[in-house]
């Protein structure tokens, strides 16, 4: 059944979603809009990479329910330099490209969950139904927070 396939993608998917907002938390931490936001967002992101390995067992895959992280070091260093040119110009210009970058992976994360829902729907999996419908609106608020948030800090990095 592609069922799997569809589980294993999503799973990477947003594994790769939780690297994504930790990196960009890491690096905006003198925003404490962006850095707050991103961790929670991050924290959906984990449980739902835990939901799917769960789920995942009544089709024979075998996935890591914790998250994968940025190593202490490298999170550590990215907040020391966002400290650092927290107040030059440059990181508006870093930040209109990460919020690019999130909207491009969330959009995709969100895409994937709709694809799971229907198969799940048509195949009668009830149990990955429910994990779609209860995990797929957090990919679409993460979706909507990066668009939104770049359309707010774009006027104001382009401007100055």
């Amino acid at each position: 059944m592609k069922l799997g396939m569809a589980i294993e993608t999503l799973h990477a998917s947003e594994n790769h979603l939780v690297t994504v907002l930790t990196s960009m938390s890491d690096k905006h931490k003198a925003d404490h809009d962006v850095f707050y936001i991103t961790r929670d967002m991050a924290k959906w992101s984990r449980e739902h990479v835990a939901g799917l390995a769960h789920v995942g067992r009544d089709f024979g895959l075998d996935l890591d329910p914790e998250a994968s992280e940025d190593p202490g070091l490298l999170a550590t260093m990215k907040q020391r330099t966002s400290d650092l040119i927290g107040r030059r110009p440059e990181p508006g210009l870093l930040l209109l490209a990460d919020l690019r970058h999130l909207y491009r992976e969330a959009a995709g994360v969100s895409l994937d969950w709709e694809v799971l829902a229907q198969g799940a729907q048509s195949n009668k999996k009830q149990e990955l139904l429910e994990l779609s419908q209860r995990c797929h609106p957090e990919a679409l608020r993460q979706a909507r927070w990066a668009n939104a948030h770049l359309k707010v800090a774009s006027p104001q990095v382009m401007a100055s």
